[in-house]
C-alpha cells in the first residue's frame, strides 16, 4: 500500500482549506473529529455518515488530508484519522472555528448530511 501524503504546514494554503471544507459532508467529518475530546485518533467509518460508502469516505478523507487538515495512519487494515486543527489554527488564525460557527448557523449545511 502506498503511504499516506501530508502536506507540510507552511504547504497547507488557504484556497485548499476553503475548497475541502466546501463540501458538507467534509465539513462534517471534521466537525466530528474535533469534537472528540483530546488528541483523540478515529477510524474512518466512526467520522463519516453511516449511510456513506467506503469509496466516498476515502475520496473526503484524501481531500481533507491533501488540504492538510487530517493526519492519516494505517494500522493493519484500518486507517486512523487524527485533526491537525493546531497546526491549521496556527497557520490561519480564527479561520476553522469562524467556518464552524457559520456551520452552525446555517441548517442547510447539517441537513445535507445527515
Amino acid at each position: 500500500m502506498r503511504p499516506f501524503v501530508h502536506p507540510a504546514l507552511e504547504d497547507v494554503t488557504l484556497s485548499g482549506v476553503l475548497h475541502a471544507l466546501a463540501d458538507p459532508a467534509r465539513l462534517a467529518i471534521l466537525r466530528r473529529l474535533a469534537a472528540v475530546e483530546g488528541d483523540c485518533p478515529r477510524h474512518c467509518s466512526a467520522l463519516a455518515p453511516m449511510d456513506m460508502p467506503r469509496s466516498t469516505q476515502s475520496f473526503h478523507f484524501q481531500i481533507l488530508r491533501e488540504a492538510g487538515l487530517i493526519r492519516s495512519e494505517r494500522k493493519g487494515a484500518e486507517v486512523i484519522n487524527k485533526s491537525r486543527l493546531p497546526e491549521v489554527e496556527g497557520r490561519f488564525p480564527g479561520l476553522i472555528g469562524a467556518i464552524f460557527a457559520a456551520a452552525e448557523t446555517c441548517p442547510m449545511m447539517e441537513s445535507k448530511v445527515g
